[in-house]
C-alpha cells in the first residue's frame, strides 16, 4: 500500500551519487505524524528537492564540459535538477488543498535524464482514506 510522503522523506537520483532529503514548506497546515505533507507540486528544485550531490547524466551541461575538458573521461558535475513536470501520478483519492497528495509510489523526471524516486518516505503509517 502506498504510504504519504511527509518533509524528511530520502529521495534518489540514478544520476546523482548522493540521496537528498525532501523539504515540504508547512504553508498547507497539513501535518501527518506531526510533519508536513507533500503533494505533486511539491517539485521545486533548491526548495523542496535539494541537489543530489555530483551528476553522472552527460545531458547535463556541467557534466559535460567537465567530462570534454577531461578528454572524454566521465567527471561528474555539479546536480542542478530540472524539474519540468510535477510528481507522478499522485494519489487518486487523497487531496491536500485540492492538489493529490504525494505517494511513495511517485517519480518525479529531470531533464537531464534522472528519475527521482521516493526511498524513505518518512511516515510510517497509511492514510485509510
Amino acid at each position: 500500500m502506498p504510504l504519504p510522503v511527509v518533509t524528511g522523506a530520502m529521495l534518489t537520483c540514478p544520476m546523482g551519487l548522493a540521496p537528498s532529503v525532501l523539504n515540504v514548506l508547512p504553508t498547507r497546515r497539513t501535518l501527518f505524524e506531526s510533519r508536513p505533507v507533500a503533494t505533486i507540486m511539491d517539485n521545486i528544485p533548491f526548495v523542496n528537492i535539494p541537489p543530489f550531490g555530483l551528476c553522472t547524466s552527460l545531458a547535463n551541461p556541467i557534466t559535460a564540459a567537465q567530462t570534454a575538458a577531461a578528454l572524454g573521461v566521465l567527471t561528474p558535475g555539479t546536480c542542478t535538477p530540472v524539474l519540468p513536470a510535477p510528481w507522478m501520478p499522485g494519489s487518486p483519492t487523497t487531496l491536500i488543498g485540492n492538489v493529490p497528495a504525494l505517494n511513495n509510489s511517485c517519480t518525479c523526471a529531470c531533464v537531464y535524464g534522472g528519475v527521482i524516486t521516493i526511498v524513505n518516505p518518512g511516515a510510517t503509517k497509511e492514510i485509510l482514506a
